[in-house]
């Protein structure tokens, strides 16, 4: 069966959903004959307002990763997406590199190749399910076949701690003491990788 291209593609500010790309990418790896891609959108917020944020030092933790074009996104069978909650909506940052995909739009470049997202908000109720279904809404336009985190991923059914995770998709929580994600966020994140790349291999290739 020929080998299934994806893309792990992210937008962070403080490293929160960069450490969740890297274990969707690491979930990703799980499918066999699968090569991922790990990038991120381009910065836009000024250095001089990242450094007064604290998010400036932060980023030097992934500087190292390539920064996407707009062009190679259809040379990639499946977008595993990731950004953070702004207003329950997207980061600017993802959505101004969405919005210059009008040519792989109009030409159809992007139908019927997968897609799953996964998100951060800094509280439990901070939009995490209406970042990720607005983002579908983009992608659906896009020619996206949409995956999402089935319910055989059960640590989405926790009630111990606070954690994200849910149908639509992988997600995290960033405040409190304990680091982010969490062991179970990460799981998470792993599972829903490699789930999304499966279906994907079957969408691009059929029935292995």
């Amino acid at each position: 069966m020929p080998t299934t291209n994806v893309l792990v593609l992210f937008y962070s500010m403080y490293g929160h959903v960069y450490r969740m790309a890297e274990a969707v990418a690491e979930g990703a790896r799980q499918a066999p004959e699968t090569e991922v891609t790990l990038k991120r959108v381009p910065e836009l917020v000024p250095d001089d307002v990242l450094e007064k944020s604290g998010a400036k030092e932060a980023q030097e933790t992934f500087k190292h990763v390539p920064v996407v074009t707009v062009e190679e996104l259809d040379r990639y069978d499946c977008l595993l997406l990731g950004t953070p909650t702004r207003y329950g909506n997207m980061t600017a940052q993802m959505r101004n590199y969405l919005d210059q995909t009008g040519e792989h739009w109009a030409k159809g470049k992007l139908i019927g190749k997968t897609a799953g997202v996964f998100t951060s908000t800094q509280t439990q109720h901070g939009g995490q399910e209406s970042t990720i279904l607005s983002t579908h809404i983009t992608l659906l336009h896009l020619g996206y076949v949409i995956v999402g985190m089935p319910y055989s991923v059960q640590e989405q059914m926790t009630g111990d701690e606070i954690a994200g995770g849910s149908p639509y998709g992988a997600s995290l929580v960033a405040g409190g003491p304990q680091p982010r994600p969490s062991e179970l966020e990460k799981t998470m994140a792993h599972k829903f990788g490699e789930h999304v790349v499966r279906v994907a291999r079957k969408v691009a290739h059929g029935p292995a």
